[in-house]
């Protein structure tokens, strides 16, 4: 019998014959594991603190402006606001408010890329950028640049925040939704 005939009796009778053996050809669009593995890697999203991080070390170099919050001048807070903003995180006005919107706070030996780093009776922050470094916008005169955190800063530390989506806890004047109003009644 021939093959052909073989092949038809099978497929009316159901039943499927493998084919001989051969080499698969090439398929460049096929990827292997490594391959996928970098693909699923690049498209995981990019962590909020690098976005932010990323952000304030673009603006090296622009000057220090008090109360500012564009590229035309930043303050050290309006710095981290804009940054963290760009990162999908709102963030208070202030260096204090900026510190106590966060109920986790970081010590000096546990600082990671992306921390606030709050100084002089939170009167200034900064963000780290690397162990031992931190970006900000230090005082009128200055711009905006990362610094060597100095023993004189480590005395002046207040404290750290790491600032999270789902960390952020807004006081009743910093809320979206206005708060009801107070009725009042006239005789």
């Amino acid at each position: 019998m021939s093959r052909i005939a073989i092949c038809l009796a099978a497929a009316i009778a159901g039943i499927t014959l493998a084919a001989p053996a051969q080499a698969a050809p090439h398929d460049p669009t096929t990827l292997t594991g490594p391959q996928v593995k970098r693909i699923l890697q690049k498209r995981q999203p990019t962590p909020a603190w690098k976005v932010a991080l990323d952000f304030a070390m673009k603006k090296r170099g622009i000057p220090y402006v008090w109360g500012g919050t564009s590229d035309s001048g930043y303050d050290c807070s309006g710095l981290m606001l804009r940054a963290y903003k760009h990162a999908g995180i709102e963030l208070p006005r202030t260096a204090a408010q900026q510190y106590n919107a966060f109920s986790r706070k970081i010590s000096w030996d546990d600082l990671k890329p992306g921390d606030l780093v709050f100084f002089h009776g939170l009167g200034h922050v900064g963000m780290i950028s690397k162990p031992g470094y931190m970006v900000h916008a230090p005082r009128s005169g200055d711009v905006v640049k990362e610094e060597r955190l100095s023993d004189w800063r480590r005395e002046s530390f207040v404290g750290a925040v790491r600032p999270d989506p789902k960390g952020v806890r807004l006081s009743i004047q910093q809320r979206k939704t206005p708060a009801p109003s107070m009725l009042t009644a006239t005789v």
